[in-house]
């Protein structure tokens, strides 16, 4: 079937196409792109008034949703109404992504997700079981599918990290890195510092990651290893990967919403709600996180979803496990908190959310607006309002500080492969 998307106003931080302007996807594919195009055939999607460009590529997500069930396929139907078409899946699913069985047998739970919602890409594991203590077959991971590399937790043993770096860089495999020293940070519930104190409790030294950040960069610089640094949220951590990225070393790195839009009072008045990991950060930090976005030391905006059920959540602050549900709210917060104030244009936005993040992942034809391209698209709304309601997110956690807030910027259409998966047909 043949989709006429008609006088969108395309954006492509990359090509550099712009203005009011038709998109003809036939097969799948972007066919052309020009003014008044017509076809006989085609399904038209008027998109006046909205912002047309490339699908939302998610470096950082869990699948996991807490309801059981196709967690995968829910996962890719609530990346789709968030503007998702890609999203790299974490290997903590049940069933550890360690083995090429396990990313083969991913792969078609994504096939068959992909009907519905997002593409979804298998990141592999870093060491045999998650448990850091022995490399997993590369080579094996790579030819099942596995387009990264990731332990989701922080990897204590240097020597295995220095060795997966060479082993991953052989391969031509990115190596995600989620950095904190585990020794100083223990699961602790909240950033060290004036709140830990009020609350009483430990707290997670923003040291803690800069260690573990500046211990990833040197083995990358040694190694010549492509590194990519996760959910950055302190500023020292900006200023060193600033560094070794002047210096020419491979170092990418990303952020998530919540470190540019909320600080540690969060806590006080959501509780475990507003519980991450790494752990929401001070003022200061979030003024480092929106200057290294500015700069472009920090290259991607992911989500960083970790669903939670209401049992987890409802726990006290100190027992319950971290994270939020964000794929449908990451792109609209991220409106709200930087382009609605000024800080950064549409244009730089999305290429942390699209181009960047297929870059890094190695996927050359997602990411982008290109004729011959994957009909990977979104069309949304900047200026639109809406109030999140966790209840009604397609996702079956509901886990998010952002429950009630207004966000700006509401995602209409979304396309992958030449097929309207969001809004839903169900």
């Amino acid at each position: 079937m043949s989709i006429l998307v008609r006088q969108g106003r395309l954006v492509d931080p990359v090509g550099g196409i712009g203005g009011i302007m038709d998109i003809l996807i036939e097969n799948g594919k972007i066919a052309v792109i020009g003014s008044d195009l017509s076809s006989s055939d085609a399904q038209v999607l008027d998109a006046h008034g909205l912002i047309v460009c490339a699908g939302l590529v998610d470096l950082h997500a869990h699948l996991c949703e807490p309801a059981g069930g196709d967690a995968v396929n829910v996962g890719a139907k609530a990346a789709a109404a968030g503007g998702f078409t890609s999203v790299a899946c974490m290997p903590d699913l049940p069933g550890i992504l360690d083995t090429p069985g396990e990313v083969k047998a991913l792969t078609v739970r994504a096939g068959m997700a992909q009907r519905t919602g997002a593409r979804v890409w298998p990141v592999a594991a870093v060491s045999e079981g998650r448990r850091g203590y022995a490399v997993n077959d590369y080579a094996a991971l790579k030819k099942a599918g596995a387009v990264a590399l990731c332990d989701a937790s922080p990897i204590r043993n240097a020597n295995l990290m220095r060795d997966a770096m060479i082993l991953a860089h052989r391969q031509g495999l990115t190596l995600l890195a989620c950095c904190e020293d585990a020794d100083l940070c223990q699961d602790f519930a909240v950033n060290e510092g004036r709140i830990s104190r009020r609350l009483r409790i430990p707290g997670r030294p923003a040291i803690a990651e800069e260690l573990q950040v500046m211990r990833e960069v040197m083995l990358a610089e040694e190694t010549g290893a492509a590194i990519h640094i996760c959910h950055v949220s302190t500023a020292k951590a900006v200023a060193i990967i600033r560094r070794y990225k002047r210096k020419g070393v491979r170092v990418t790195c990303g952020t998530c919403p919540q470190y540019f839009t909320f600080t540690e009072d969060e806590v006080l008045t959501q509780g475990a709600t507003a519980r991450v990991c790494p752990p929401l950060r001070t003022a200061a930090d979030v003024e480092g996180i929106i200057e290294g976005l500015k700069d472009g030391t920090i290259d991607v905006i992911a989500s960083g979803h970790v669903p939670r059920s209401q049992e987890e959540t409802a726990l006290p602050l100190a027992k319950a496990p971290g994270g939020m549900a964000s794929l449908e709210t990451a792109f609209a917060a991220t409106l709200t908190a930087l382009y609605h104030t000024g800080e950064m244009r549409p244009s730089d936005i999305l290429r942390k959310m699209t181009t960047n993040p297929a870059w890094i992942l190695r996927l050359p034809n997602m990411g982008r607006l290109a004729v011959g391209s994957e009909a990977d698209l979104i069309l949304f709304d900047p200026n639109e309002q809406w109030t999140v309601e966790p209840e009604k997110f397609v996702s079956s956690a509901h886990n998010t500080p952002f429950a009630g807030r207004t966000l700006i910027g509401k995602i209409k259409c979304t396309l992958v492969g030449g097929e309207i998966v969001y809004p839903s047909k169900e």
